[in-house]
């Protein structure tokens, strides 16, 4: 291992899109979903989001962080229209199709058709569903957070249903994602297939802590 220390200073010299990819990639792996979203004048959209986060469990809730609306983000003003949006996880399969939906496509074209994926509807609401994804998310529009140090949004929606393949779900709950090849990337360009090394137990203090808190305490 050879560690080198960067200074910002060191960064602003660096060309911007090599300083771009730095910090894209630095952050580490992210999930890829694919958004799904329909018009007011019901033209559908879909789109590949890696900036995606868990909100809460109670209600559920997931955040995605748009891009400053410095330029037309079809996606978010679907959102603000209907109030629904849907995230499909992308397989290793999906990866150049999904991929390809982030290409500036006019406001009237269909990105499903564009690149090749099946929207799927249900009665719940009007936003599309990525047929081929194994994990199919729900949402219904609940806030949005203008984050003022560089004008990016931060959009929150609750999770009203979820479609997927029940061969992932464990007996305690929890999703394999892993079982469905479902893939993480790493910057805007760069696809992974996530390996699980282990699950553990819920965290505990040990015996050890706990008498060393006895005698501090």
């Amino acid at each position: 291992m050879s560690l080198h220390t960067f200074s910002l200073k060191d960064l602003a010299n660096w060309p911007n899109r090599k300083r771009a990819h730095f910090f894209n990639t630095m952050s580490g792996y992210k999930p890829v979903h694919l958004l799904g979203t329909t018009s007011d004048q019901g033209k559908q959209n879909l789109a590949v989001f890696s900036q995606v986060m868990h909100i809460g469990a109670n209600p559920p809730m997931l955040g995605v962080l748009f891009r400053p609306a410095t330029v037309p983000r079809h996606s978010l003003v679907n959102i603000r229209n209907t109030g629904f949006f849907t995230l499909n996880h992308v397989t290793n399969s999906m990866i150049e199709q999904a991929h390809q939906t982030a290409a500036k496509y006019d406001e009237y074209e269909n990105e499903f058709e564009a690149v090749g994926l099946s929207s799927r509807l249900n009665e719940t609401h009007p936003a599309p569903f990525v047929a081929e994804s194994p994990v199919q998310i729900g949402l219904k529009f609940k806030e949005e957070i203008l984050i003022q140090s560089n004008q990016t949004i931060l959009v929150i929606g609750e999770i009203i249903d979820v479609t997927l393949d029940t061969s992932a779900i464990r007996n305690d709950g929890y999703v394999d994602l892993a079982s469905q090849e479902i893939v993480c990337c790493t910057g805007m360009d760069a696809y992974h297939l996530p390996l699980k090394v282990k699950r553990l137990s819920y965290a505990e203090p040990t015996t050890l802590t706990v008498e060393l808190a006895k005698e501090l305490f």
